[in-house]
């Protein structure tokens, strides 16, 4: 038998690959976990936003709440009110907090800087801190009657500018937003930091041997190669933002005011669905805000996804 037969007579016979049962094994409680804390009471949001309760049981009303919430004069103003705040708190993140992030990242990033890991250690130290200190501080720091902010603003000629932010409904929302922004910031710093130690140091030296040395480097060479992460960092801010809850509801309580200006969906979603002082909770309506806000963060996702990314792949390695 010549060795083409022997070789042919191999090659036919099918190669049995060992299935790996022990990846199901140690997926398996993450999944259920995953499932019974995320998964489940998603479906059930879902669900409980098509139902009512008419004569003390839950009859199926199909899309009428999502119509109350949005052509109900009643619920209408509270629903656009929040989410017009809402998409300021996200604009200002957009517009503040990532720019800071990547342009702090851009310092640190510079071979001469010297205490390096001390600037990185205090620019992140306040998103390890809890929403509930970070609220109470600012709370206590920009407070008319107590706070050290007009003191602070008066050691540099400023304390005429200072006013009761908190208090004002026309700049309470930036004020929580700016907070936001001052806990939150070293994130987009660490990762676009990340990248830019992640750009191949072949691509650096072949820019300096063309001349591009300094900010021009970083604006022609670095920041199109760190796209991918920008990308990221700009939906990671989506999805916090229109999930946001916790800063509002410590510095300005679940009515977040005031005057509503600083209410946003989160807030929103909890008075509505758990009440709050005399108002009773009403879950169909809790469950159509909610079922609304994850709506809108799975369309900012899917658009990422689909056609912000795909424009990016090219910078990437």
């Amino acid at each position: 038998m010549s060795e083409a037969v022997i070789s042919a007579a191999f090659d036919a016979v099918p190669i049995k690959r060992q299935r790996r049962w022990h990846i199901f094994v140690f997926l398996l409680p993450a999944f259920i976990v995953y499932t019974a804390v995320m998964i489940l009471p998603l479906i059930e949001t879902l669900r409980l936003s098509l139902y009512n309760v008419v004569d003390n049981q839950e009859t199926f009303v199909g899309l009428n709440n999502f119509k109350v919430l949005f052509g109900d004069d009643r619920w209408s103003h509270d629903f656009w009110n929040a989410l017009r705040n809402n998409l300021i708190f996200f604009v200002i993140h957009m517009c503040v907090q990532n720019p800071i992030g990547i342009a702090l990242a851009a310092l640190l990033s510079l071979p001469k800087l010297r205490f390096v890991a001390f600037y990185r250690t205090a620019m992140f130290l306040p998103t390890l801190l809890s929403f509930v200190i970070v609220g109470f501080i600012w709370k206590l720091i920009l407070s008319p009657l107590w706070g050290v902010a007009p003191d602070l603003m008066g050691l540099v000629g400023l304390k005429s500018f200072f006013a009761p932010w908190l208090g004002k409904p026309g700049t309470a929302l930036v004020t929580v937003a700016l907070i936001s922004v001052w806990q939150y910031v070293g994130i987009p710093m660490m990762l676009i930091y990340a990248a830019l130690l992640n750009i191949p140091e072949e691509v650096i030296e072949a820019a300096e041997c063309d001349g591009i040395t300094g900010w021009s480097q970083f604006w022609k060479i670095k920041l199109p190669l760190v796209l991918p992460a920008i990308g990221i960092i700009s939906i990671l801010t989506f999805v916090g933002n229109f999930n946001a809850f916790d800063l509002v509801y410590t510095v300005q309580g679940a009515l977040a005011g005031p005057d509503g200006s600083t209410d946003i969906l989160g807030t929103l979603l909890y008075r509505v669905f758990f009440g709050f002082q005399l108002q009773l909770g009403d879950r169909s309506m809790g469950a159509t805000i909610a079922t609304v806000m994850f709506l809108i963060i799975l369309a900012g996702v899917s658009f990422y996804l689909f056609i912000i990314q795909r424009r990016i792949r090219r910078y990437q390695f």
